[in-house]
């Protein structure tokens, strides 16, 4: 190649690569469109100038720099990033006149009762919310307008709605104090949240994050404290939430940390979560909804259809939630948009949940249920520590644990399981591997009970029991069970009953090896004899 043709055509692309950062980092200072920042006076006109100015000229950021901007429904557009410099603080107006009522094109449920926000954007390209200042909702301003849910909806803005959007960024930013949710991201792909700060405990539906029918999302370094739930995957109309991750997080909430399934019509597909740290809420306010330490630190449900499939979860460190693990097939069947038809019985399949910690859960325990005719399947939980406070009597052994099929997937509304610690109905294809259980007060249930289930295993379970439990494990109607190298510490010098209790008319094929029984009064029930097949058992 000819030398200066070279340097030519080097100069042609640098000053290509140029203009793009050029145009890119074009500032649009909103002080130049009027903004006084002095956070005294609705600024909404001059501000959304400036994004107007931004959006004309190609794109850009529009820059508040330190003060206090008071403002009503701000409109991003393509190519428009609001960057906040230290010091700077946009409040949301208290005037619910300030917030025009808007209505999404996407079909979605609540789409008639959800209209407002601080800011909106819908069908943008390539636009967020950058910088390390705060935008503050002042959300207990609204109140209620009805009694009655769900139409008291109508009254709250959200912080934060992206519908239908590409390519959104929000890093950074501190994030308070919304009406509704502090941030719903509808339909969108390719988001990227990095680095924010959420604290939401000012009114009713205080979410920390929604992400509904999105897909390519990433959720990182996050923390985050709200009264309703925390990082939460929904999907309130047609499409499926895919491929998210969600990693390097800290959670505090009064209701559930990280959650799919309130809504599900779509689906889930493709979720890895990972290296998050679940912890008690630092609010010193009243709790509106759950409970102070918060309900669960992993909610994994599907109750309006769609598919659960391909989730990973991976290195979660969880303290005081009243429920580690719950997880949910049910069949509420509730349709996002009128004349949808019948809604049919969801698939949940393909979970692996390994390395978790948790200490200080309460005495419910974990419940991992499908439906009858309608299991949970491919479930796989492995080096997991649980520690629980116990305390429930025998009786809870055989408490009635209802399906209730149609009923909210909140942990807490099933009350006591069977099970001090894990308790499996209506699954296939599940295992537990090298799990440890423990609880602070004599607790006379199970550790483990498998309900109507089929093609399982359980191996290296070490766990807490009083010598009051009629069992270590406890199998009702359990086909192809192996149980391999499990143990019991007994609360008592010697356990009266069996390490495997084995009840119910459909049982079979159950294989006990290498368990250690020398405690136990036997290994398994009499009225097991031809179910149970033993391979070198420690008696």
């Amino acid at each position: 190649m000819n030398k200066s043709f070279s340097i030519i055509l080097l100069l042609v692309l640098f000053n290509s690569l140029s203009l793009t950062i050029a145009k890119s980092s074009v500032f649009f200072n909103v002080l130049d469109y009027g903004a006084l920042g002095k956070g005294l006076e609705t600024e909404t006109t001059s501000i959304q100038k400036a994004i107007d100015a931004c959006a004309a000229t190609g794109g850009g950021q529009v820059y508040f720099p330190a003060g206090t901007y008071i403002t009503g429904t701000l409109y991003l557009k393509d190519n428009v990033y609001i960057y906040l410099s230290p010091g700077a603080i946009i409040l949301g107006s208290t005037d619910i006149a300030d917030y025009p009522a808007n209505y999404p094109e996407i079909e979605f449920y609540s789409r008639e009762r959800l209209h407002f926000a601080l800011i909106y954007a819908e069908n943008c390209t390539n636009t967020g919310i950058e910088g390390h200042g705060t935008i503050d909702g002042r959300g207990a301003a609204f109140t209620d307008k009805s009694p009655l849910h769900p139409e008291h909806y109508r009254a709250r803005p959200y912080l934060l709605w992206f519908i239908s959007c590409k390519n959104v960024r929000i890093q950074h930013v501190k994030l308070r104090n919304a009406g509704y949710w502090m941030q719903h991201y509808l339909a969108c792909e390719d988001i990227l949240i990095d680095g924010i700060s959420v604290y939401n405990h000012c009114n009713k539906n205080n979410d920390m994050l929604d992400i509904d029918g999105c897909r390519n999302v990433r959720i990182t370094n996050v923390t985050g404290d709200s009264d309703d739930d925390g990082i939460t995957l929904k999907s309130t109309h047609h499409r499926p939430v895919e491929n998210v991750v969600i990693s390097n997080c800290i959670i505090s909430t009064h209701c559930n940390a990280i959650k799919t399934g309130t809504e599900s019509n779509g689906g889930f597909r493709n979720i890895s979560i990972s290296n998050c740290i679940i912890k008690p809420s630092e609010s010193k306010d009243s709790v509106i909804y759950g409970v102070r330490g918060g309900i669960t630190g992993i909610t994994l449900g599907l109750v309006d259809g769609g598919t659960l499939e391909g989730i990973t979860i991976d290195n979660i460190r969880m303290e005081g939630v009243y429920v580690p693990i719950f997880m949910r097939l049910g069949n509420r069947g509730r349709a996002y948009k009128e004349g949808q038809g019948v809604i049919t019985t969801g698939t949940f399949r393909d979970v692996h949940i390994r390395n978790i910690q948790a200490s200080g859960a309460n005495m419910l325990g974990c419940l991992l249920s499908g439906l009858p005719d309608h299991p949970i399947e491919n479930v796989h939980l492995s080096d997991i520590s649980l520690g629980f406070s116990g305390g429930a009597p025998p009786e809870a052994t055989y408490a009635i644990v209802a399906n209730n099929p149609d009923m909210y997937p909140d942990a807490s509304r099933f009350r006591l399981t069977n099970a001090y610690g894990f308790h499996v109905r209506h699954a296939k294809n599940v295992s537990f591997t090298n799990i440890n259980l423990q609880f602070d007060q004599e607790d006379a249930r199970p550790a483990v009970v498998l309900e109507d289930v089929k093609d399982a295993r359980i191996v290296n379970l070490s766990a807490m029991l009083s010598s009051k439990a009629s069992s270590l494990l406890l199998i009702r109607n359990g086909k192809s069970i192996g149980l391999h190298y499990n143990r019991a510490k007994i609360t008592g010098l010697r356990h009266a009953g069996v390490m495997v209790q084995i009840e119910g008319l459909n049982n079979e094929n159950i294989v006990l090896s290498g368990n250690e029984a020398q405690i136990f009064n036997g290994l398994f029930n009499s009225e097991a004899n031809g179910v149970v097949h033993e391979v070198s058992n420690f008696k």
